[in-house]
């Protein structure tokens, strides 16, 4: 994603807008929501939608209504209402798309006690905001250091300033119930504002963070992924991965959440499958699933006491097999269904950047070897003394 100011600079670099978090056209953000109904007119008659999303520091993003007196605009910065005092964000949907997000989200927008706009904000807000804004990485370094100074089980990963600068929300996380009390003393007697400690979960945390994935791209949670459902490794097992936790584990510490984003289809293509409990009775002996591919629809058996010995069958044959047992009509063994896979060694990209020849790549390792050591026993013959033996 990128806004209309991050267009490429010179020699092909990319040059950003450099807003650091703050585009004004909210295509630089986290959790962006594409605005598909902005180049259509209402119809005659119809009311502009009187709500609008607004969001804060990282994927924090509230509705508010607006007063009708003011006109917003995606990236606008205004004035909302909070508990005590103001807060400033930045305007990222307009219009009836917000009806639709907050229908998604179950956001009333009849309630009257959803929170209202106060103004755009004034440049004094905006400095304001900016300057608080400018002190929350030295706070929260200095908030953990009085957390581990108090010896309390919890890490405070990020620290977020009220618009006016008057109150900061810590988010933490922790494995058990901590007993902040005098840790919020402290606080409140350091840095000289009113202080609220929020609890987050792993996953939570790795989304205000950010972070780049296994797979090279930025997290789905901190980039598009709004609902954390939940990932157990019945998902691995179905899709025939190897439990390894340093593999499926996320930069959160849990299961990786795209572990569910195939786990539909496997299911539909399992369902064609017989049971791998089920043990293929042959005259020869029992025989036991030992491996399942899903796209190739084949199955791996081995009969029991011969682990090494794995013959292939085609699920089409696993059933066939299966049905005579059920008319009590046994094999004689597998080797009568075996299927002999033949390996494809043809490469799909043959000779790519014209070399038929072979090059220092594709010279067998031997030969190399071999002219390496003719090599070495010519030196030495002729740096031998001729008196030598």
């Amino acid at each position: 994603m990128g806004c209309s100011s991050c267009s490429t600079g010179k020699g092909g670099q990319p040059r950003g807008c450099k807003n650091n978090g703050t585009c004004g056209t909210d295509g630089c953000n986290k959790l962006t929501v594409f605005d598909w109904l902005s180049n259509m007119s209402l119809p005659n008659g119809q009311e502009v939608f009187d709500c609008v999303e607004v969001r804060f520091k990282n994927s924090r993003k509230e509705f508010f209504r607006k007063p009708s007196t003011i006109t917003l605009s995606i990236g606008d910065i205004v004035a909302t209402e909070a508990q005590s005092g103001h807060d400033v964000g930045i305007v990222t949907l307009v219009g009836e798309l917000v009806r639709v997000q907050m229908k998604k989200k179950k956001v009333d927008y009849k309630d009257e006690t959803l929170p209202k706009i106060y103004r755009k904000a004034s440049q004094k807000d905006i400095d304001v905001w900016q300057a608080a804004r400018d002190k929350e990485a030295e706070v929260q370094k200095r908030s953990r250091e009085l957390a581990i100074r108090l010896e309390l089980a919890m890490k405070i990963s990020d620290v977020e300033f009220q618009g006016d600068g008057s109150k900061a929300t810590f988010y933490y996380t922790a494995e058990e119930r901590v007993d902040f009390r005098q840790l919020i003393k402290d606080m409140a007697r350091a840095f000289g504002i009113r202080i609220e400690m929020r609890q987050i979960g792993y996953r939570q945390e790795a989304a205000r963070l950010g972070g780049i994935g296994s797979c090279g791209r930025e997290l789905c949670c901190s980039t598009w992924l709004t609902d954390f459902r939940s990932v157990n490794t019945a998902s691995a097992r179905y899709q025939q991965l190897s439990l390894n936790p340093q593999k499926l584990a996320g930069q959160c510490g849990k299961l990786k959440c795209c572990l569910n984003y195939e786990l539909d289809a496997y299911l539909d293509a399992l369902k064609g499958f017989p049971s791998q409990e089920i043990r293929l009775k042959t005259k020869k002996g029992d025989a036991v699933c030992q491996k399942v591919d899903i796209f190739k629809e084949m199955m791996w058996y081995a009969y029991e006491g011969e682990w090494a010995n794995w013959y292939v069958l085609t699920t089409d044959q696993v059933k066939e097999i299966i049905e005579l047992h059920k008319k009590k009509q046994t094999v004689a063994s597998l080797e009568d269904y075996a299927v002999e896979l033949s390996e494809d060694t043809k490469t799909s990209f043959e000779n790519v950047v014209g070399q038929d020849s072979l090059t220092r790549f594709d010279r067998p390792k031997g030969k190399k070897r071999r002219n390496q050591n003719k090599k070495r026993q010519s030196n030495n013959k002729s740096k031998r003394p001729k008196n030598a033996k």
